[in-house]
């Protein structure tokens, strides 16, 4: 079944993007949620007609997109966690701590753009992905390491 997204769903799509979902999904989930319309004659009609009118918007998104993964290249963090004698992390560091390292530097960033894939229960050298726009994106390289102990 086709639909139109209305807003952005990780994993499947960006707003107004045209996919192909499952009936199930899409009937039992995405319509009654909000989150998606059915992609009609009419609907695609409708879509292609404020995408025309919010062409220029679009191109401004994305070019501050742009500037902010430009403030944003070449930027390293160091993220200090609290260690066990082997060097495993008690928890784990995630998304939200490199938001906040990000917002120590200066760059405001929203935890939820920020994409680190795998768990991080050790210190050592990571990568953090940050998704700005649709078809901007930047690594953040980051080192996690042990916290200072002080008895």
């Amino acid at each position: 079944m086709k639909i139109i997204l209305k807003e952005d769903i990780a994993n499947l799509g960006y707003k107004d993007d045209i996919v192909e979902v499952k009936s199930g999904y899409g009937r039992n989930y995405l319509i009654p949620q909000g989150k998606a319309v059915i992609a009609s004659p009419g609907a695609l009609k409708q879509l292609a007609e404020v995408l025309k009118q919010r062409a220029h918007k679009i191109a401004k998104i994305k070019a501050d997109a742009e500037a902010k993964a430009a403030t944003l290249e070449g930027v390293a963090l160091t993220i200090s966690a609290k260690t066990s004698a082997t060097g495993a992390i008690y928890g784990s560091v995630g998304n939200a701590q490199v938001a906040e390292e990000l917002a120590k530097l200066g760059h405001e960033v929203d935890r939820k753009i920020i994409v680190v894939k795998e768990t991080i229960k050790e210190v050592g050298s990571y990568v953090a992905v940050v998704k700005l726009h649709k078809e901007v994106s930047v690594e953040i390289p980051f080192e996690v390491v042990a916290e200072a102990v002080s008895e």
